[in-house]
């Protein structure tokens, strides 16, 4: 008699961004009838309105499918993941959950960056890939092409992979036939030793947090006593079940099977995705692998619009983090912007998706720093400190040396677009490693980058060089020395914290200047003149000059003697003077979001 597990798949798509997974996701959903007609819609796993709006998975969804099949009746487990690059931890996680994985590449543009980077994510994790070519049904598809080169790639058949529309479901059917055909049932054992992958977690404000969970050994029950073995936290299981569209209680689950277990915890942070739960009473010997905390790649000062608003800021950077446990913060206090948040995010899609739901969600107006890296500053007592905001970088005479963050990137792109390319990689301190062709028409450039070079207009440059045709994977890199430098910018000789930077010592002029020529047209004239300008320690770089509104002393001087003429000026002067010693410069609202958006190119940057 056959067990139950020989009849559970546990698989999950993995694509490059736009090449129509979630999309195959509802075709698979909707042929195994597994939500009702009337319910569906596109990107039915895609709960939020942000994934829907740009078309992309932020967050790991579960689903569990039944299919039949002469007779037989198999459980599917697919878990939809993320494909941008900021997520690829929790794309990892997910992959670890699972014995296959479906690999979907778009016909008519073929291998892309992301298409490598997760299928070396789902090899690390010796899963069985089932390739299948997307929107053959498009008049600029080319299947044979790409087929051979995912067939070359993965050393599988190009006649046997599956051509299919996820648009318009053709051929959906040969999808599922492979999965049950091609992945293996999972291993494990009931009677062995709790242990239970955590790969995604939600907070519900009623039952607390709710961990996605695959049983990799033993057997899971309400009333159990179970520890998280990172965080040591213990709790007793209240509930567990399985996923459809919405969560179905069950008695147990058992090893294999991919479900959710609710334990009344209340502090998310005692809860890491990629931690093992394991049994308090006789718990494993060791946690499953794989296992790291989330570090996050950049930092960005977050502050209330409206002071008012900083106590409703923090409440909803506190449910946020509920829901989204790679989010980092702590109060941080700036002189020109007064009291906000220093957060870290896993990148600038990861920001911008959490300043997106700052103001939506919580209807929260704010404000944000130029984002930087973490760096590495080493002191001349030898000591190493972290400084991730450049109002925390010591004096000058405090340390030895600075060390940034690198990347590896990978550039996909037509072989035409390389030259653009690589003399771009070049303008941002980019070494070259290697160049790989794919194909006669298809090249990947591999690269060492400063992490805080490719933060802002990088992607940008590379999609309007490669005509929209390049992608762009990275993966951390380590830290190198470099010579780095504070700028600041000086409002009449007073530093304005909000505009510092650490950066290049080759690139700070041309920064600077940039700084002094937005700040020149957004700071209203005073009565005296306002001196803008970029600094390095005590050493003035840039300058621009915003002039004072001047009264005309000498309209009431018709002819008459030239001295009387000077002393009105010279009276004028002195007034000037000494307005300029007890005035202050106020810098508008407008001003700071003009010049804290100089670098929002790059933004958004889904690759």
């Amino acid at each position: 008699m056959a067990k139950i597990e020989d009849n559970i798949r546990n698989f999950s798509i993995i694509a490059h961004i736009d090449h129509g997974k979630s999309t195959l996701a509802d075709r698979l959903i909707e042929l195994t009838k597994t939500v009702a007609e009337k319910d569906m819609q596109n990107q039915l796993l895609d709960d939020m309105d942000l994934e829907r709006e740009r078309g992309i998975t932020i967050k790991a969804h579960a689903i569990r499918l039944l299919y039949e099949r002469n007779g037989e009746q198999y459980i599917l487990n697919m878990i939809d993941t993320p494909g941008h690059v900021d997520f690829s931890y929790e794309v990892s996680r997910s992959l670890a959950a699972c014995e296959g994985a479906v690999l979907v590449v778009d016909a008519t543009q073929g291998i892309q960056a992301q298409t490598l980077s997760n299928l070396y994510l789902a090899i690390e994790n010796d899963l069985t890939i089932i390739p299948v070519l997307n929107k053959v049904d498009l008049p600029s598809a080319n299947p044979d092409h790409v087929a051979e080169l995912v067939g070359d790639l993965l050393g599988y058949d190009p006649e046997k992979i599956p051509r299919i529309s996820a648009k318009t479901g053709i051929n959906i059917g040969e999808v599922l036939d492979r999965i049950v055909d091609e992945i293996p049932a999972p291993k494990g054992d009931n009677k062995a030793k709790l242990q239970a992958l955590i790969f995604d977690s939600m907070y519900d404000s009623y039952r607390g947090v709710i961990n996605d969970i695959r049983i990799m050994n033993g057997t899971l029950r309400p009333g159990m006593e179970i520890q998280l073995m990172a965080s040591g936290a213990t709790y007793t299981v209240t509930e567990v079940g399985t996923f459809t569209m919405k969560r179905n209680p069950r008695k147990e689950l058992t090893a294999g099977m991919v479900g959710y277990v609710l334990a009344n915890v209340k502090t998310i942070s005692d809860v890491k995705i990629g931690d093992t739960i394991t049994d308090a009473a006789d718990p494993a010997d060791t946690p499953l692998p794989g296992y790291k905390d989330i570090q996050p790649m950049i930092y960005s000062g977050i502050y209330p619009i409206d002071p008012e608003d900083y106590k409703n800021l923090r409440e909803a950077l506190e449910k946020l983090k509920l829901n989204d446990s790679a989010l980092q913060w702590e109060p941080e206090t700036s002189d020109a912007l007064g009291f906000g948040f220093r957060t870290g995010f896993l990148g600038l899609l990861h920001m911008e998706i959490v300043q997106e739901r700052l103001d939506r969600e919580f209807n929260v107006n704010i404000i944000t720093t130029v984002p930087n890296v973490e760096y590495h500053v080493y002191l001349t007592g030898g000591e190493m400190i972290k400084v991730s905001s450049p109002s925390k970088l010591p004096d000058a005479s405090r340390y030895e040396r600075i060390e940034e963050p690198y990347v590896k990137a990978q550039i996909f792109t037509p072989k035409e677009f390389v030259g653009g390319l690589m003399k771009l990689c070049e303008e941002k301190r980019g070494e070259f490693e290697n160049m790989e062709y794919i194909d006669e028409t298809k090249v990947i450039l591999k690269y060492d980058l400063p992490l805080a070079e490719i933060m802002f207009d990088f992607y940008d440059k590379l999609k309007s060089i490669s005509r929209g045709y390049g992608g762009l994977d990275y993966a951390p890199n380590g830290y190198r020395a470099n010579n780095l430098v504070k700028l600041d910018i000086l409002l009449n000789g007073d530093p304005v914290d909000a505009f510092s930077v650490i950066i290049h010592r080759d690139k700070s002029a041309t920064y600077a200047n940039a700084i002094c020529v937005r700040l020149k047209d957004l700071i209203p004239r005073q009565q005296f003149d306002v001196a803008i300008q970029g600094a390095i320690g005590g050493k003035i770089i840039s300058r621009s000059t915003v002039k004072a509104v001047r009264k005309d002393v000498l309209a009431k001087c018709y002819g008459g003697d030239i001295t009387r003429k000077r002393k009105l000026l010279e009276k004028q002067k002195e007034g000037k003077k000494r307005m300029k010693s007890i005035g202050t410069v106020e810098v508008p609202q407008k001003a700071f979001l003009a010049v804290l958006s100089l670098s929002d190119a790059g933004k958004g940057s889904e690759d």
